[in-house]
Formats: C-alpha cells, sequence, structure tokens
C-alpha cells in the first residue's frame, strides 16, 4: 500500500499542492483535495516569530490514482515548490519519517 509523506519543517504555504489538485481534478470553488493549514504565529521566548504550514489531504483525496496508475506522481507530489511530499510504499515512507522525526506525517487514501 502507498501513501503520502508530508514533511512540513520546510513547507513555505505556497498552495501550489491546492491549485495542482484542483486543476487536476476539476474541483469546484470551496472544496478542497488538499488544503494547507497555517498554524500560528505565534511569539517564541527569544522574541522571533514562528508558524508552521501543513498541507492536509481531505477525503477527496484518492493519491492522484488515475495519474499513479500511469506511473506519474500525484498532482501535489510533483507541483511542491519546496519538495516536502514524497509518494511511495508506506514501509519506505515510515523509514523516511523515522528519520525526519519532527512535524512529519503519512496520509493514506
Amino acid at each position: 500500500m502507498n501513501g503520502l509523506l508530508i514533511d512540513y519543517r520546510y513547507c513555505s504555504g505556497c498552495h501550489s499542492c491546492e491549485v495542482a489538485c484542483k486543476t487536476e481534478h476539476d474541483i469546484p470553488v470551496g472544496k478542497w483535495g488538499i488544503k494547507v493549514f497555517e498554524n500560528g504565529p505565534w511569539k517564541l521566548p527569544d522574541g522571533s516569530w514562528h508558524w508552521d504550514c501543513i498541507p492536509a489531504p481531505t477525503e477527496i483525496c484518492d493519491l492522484c490514482a488515475k495519474r499513479v496508475a500511469q506511473g506519474k506522481e500525484p498532482s501535489c507530489v510533483q507541483h511542491c515548490q519546496a519538495k516536502v511530499m514524497q509518494y511511495g510504499p508506506l514501509s519506505e515512507l515510515a523509514k523516511k519519517a523515522e528519520k525526519i522525526g519532527q512535524k512529519v506525517v503519512i496520509f493514506l487514501p
């Protein structure tokens, strides 16, 4: 079984995954196959500011089953400008996630 690993330590919040998904699947306005959420900003003790951008597939996401059947990557993976998304077998993704250690999630369709 395959899944989607998202290492959101480096997500810039560009929303290219959202646009690629909406275009690929002709998703109507107000619906999302993947949505980028923002957590923050908040002030850290040293005075600097922090926030996270967190891409999250929705119930509409099928990890681009038609594209994958053609040997292509899911649209969000192909178009992610920060290259924070990886598609592949769960066993491999789990090993990668363990190495990353924090701010990483694995999604299943």
